[in-house]
């Protein structure tokens, strides 16, 4: 269960901490097979990290976290997995939504809806509508998404709108393109972790991660803990972040 943190986290200056941080949750599988276990005691383990991760983002002060649920490619995966994943997100905004809401969390849900089944699409829409009002942390739950999918949407968006009369083309710009991505609205993720020791994006928040900084851990995500948020919170620190330009000139102080 969720529940406040007794001492907020406030280590670090507003300057050295993310705004949003997204998280692709890697490893469950192997996870599992390194214990000798079934697959879904493995997504079941990451669901618990799922909520650990929701506990800690509130403690550090994070204004959004973007979790990857499930991609679009996960479809190609054996149907009695992704019938086990289905029914453990299920599961999890049915047992945890009063929690979330009771914890101030505004729930967001990105990705395509319109091939899911009648009963998701109505979990996914009670998960919005009920805390669509919270002001705390924004959890935006990447389900059924993929960052090519969405980025050929906005451009099919686009191309209509301009077909219609109801945009010039020369009107086409980085705000236009953005304002029909599924995250309009959120800021650019500053710092996108991913478990397992991969290193690679799986067609995740492709144009928003432009500039993120990217923290590779090699714990599987069912071993994702408080501490391991904390360790990539600080390597993000650590880092300067340019946006394509150049580092400001250290200070030479003449001697006194």
């Amino acid at each position: 269960m969720l529940t406040p943190p007794d001492e907020p986290f406030t280590d670090a200056p507003d300057s050295c901490r993310p705004t949003h941080v997204g998280i692709i949750m890697d490893g469950n599988g192997r996870w599992a097979q390194a214990r000798g276990l079934p697959r879904l005691e493995g997504h079941r383990r990451g669901v618990e990290a799922v909520r650990r991760a929701v506990r800690s983002a509130i403690e550090f002060q994070l204004r959004y976290l973007t979790i990857y649920s499930f991609s679009s490619e996960n479809w190609n995966r054996p149907a009695a997995e992704v019938s086990d994943l289905l029914g453990l997100l299920k599961r999890f905004i049915r047992n945890d939504l009063a929690d979330l809401h009771r914890n101030n969390v505004h729930v967001r849900i990105i990705g395509l809806r319109r091939n899911l089944s009648a009963d998701l699409q109505a979990l996914l829409n009670e998960a919005e509508e009920l805390t669509r009002a919270n002001s705390g942390l924004t959890l935006v739950v990447a389900f059924n998404y993929g960052a090519r999918q969405e980025i050929v949407e906005a451009a099919r968006q686009l191309a209509l709108d301009a077909a219609a009369g109801r945009l010039e083309a020369g009107a086409i710009d980085e705000a236009a393109f953005a304002a029909r991505l599924d995250t309009t609205g959120i800021p650019d993720p500053d710092l996108l972790i991913r478990t397992s020791g991969e290193q690679r994006l799986s067609n995740f928040l492709l144009w928003q991660a432009a500039y993120a900084e990217l923290v590779f851990l090699p714990m599987l995500w069912p071993d994702f803990d408080h501490a391991a948020f904390q360790s990539a919170l600080a390597q993000y620190a650590a880092r300067e972040r340019r946006f394509g330009g150049t580092a400001a000139p250290a200070i030479v102080k003449s001697a006194s």
